[in-house]
């Protein structure tokens, strides 16, 4: 049986899930404060885990994440979305403690130079499988019927709209990933 958690679920509650957040909600199956190492869960017995607007509320990314490696399985998955650094969303939220770059997740892929420049950081090592751009133009002050979210796959038209991601506040709103946990042999040493 494959174990699939839904880390900071709040009211998204999903079937066939560990649900857990660090209140005992409805519908909540663990409740725990994710600032508090290490989670309830045991080392490599994790498949998936989704992560969806929750790294921002955490104390210590580096530490999460390594927390995170830890719980999955060798290959196991990591879905998770963050809010852009410069992105309103990033900032609404008073509980919100940081924002994130496109970058920022690749000092976790040995493939990245970023990764190799510093691999020091952290061990816990993961293959970037994808990564998207969420534009939803106007937001939160003007809501177009015809305009929904827009979803930036593609590789050229990223660094395009990350540079004026980076030129103009407000344009990226959330990073989502795709992250595959990669097994012991093919961390690069500390």
């Amino acid at each position: 049986m494959k174990i699939k958690i839904n880390l900071g679920a709040g009211r998204d509650i999903k079937d066939g899930y560990i649900n857990h957040d660090i209140k005992l909600l409805r519908g909540i199956d663990v409740a725990h404060d994710l600032n508090s190492y290490p989670w309830p869960w045991d080392s490599q017995s994790v498949d998936l885990i989704e992560a969806l607007d929750l790294l921002e509320h955490l104390d210590n990314f580096i530490q999460a994440m390594e927390e995170v490696h830890r719980i999955l399985k060798p290959d196991g998955s990591l879905h998770l979305k963050v809010p852009y650094w410069n992105s309103v969303y990033r900032h609404i939220d008073p509980t919100h403690k940081r924002g994130f770059h496109e970058a920022t997740f690749k000092f976790f892929d040995p493939n990245s130079d970023l990764c190799k420049l510093r691999p020091y950081y952290t061990f816990a090592r993961f293959r970037i499988l994808e990564q998207r751009f969420i534009l939803i133009p106007f937001s939160p002050y003007l809501k177009l019927p015809f305009i929904s979210k827009i979803v930036i796959r593609s590789k050229f038209l990223q660094r395009l709209v990350g540079f004026l991601g980076n030129t103009f506040s407000n344009i990226i709103l959330d990073l989502e990933l795709y992250l595959m946990k990669l097994p012991a042999d093919n961390q690069s040493d500390l």
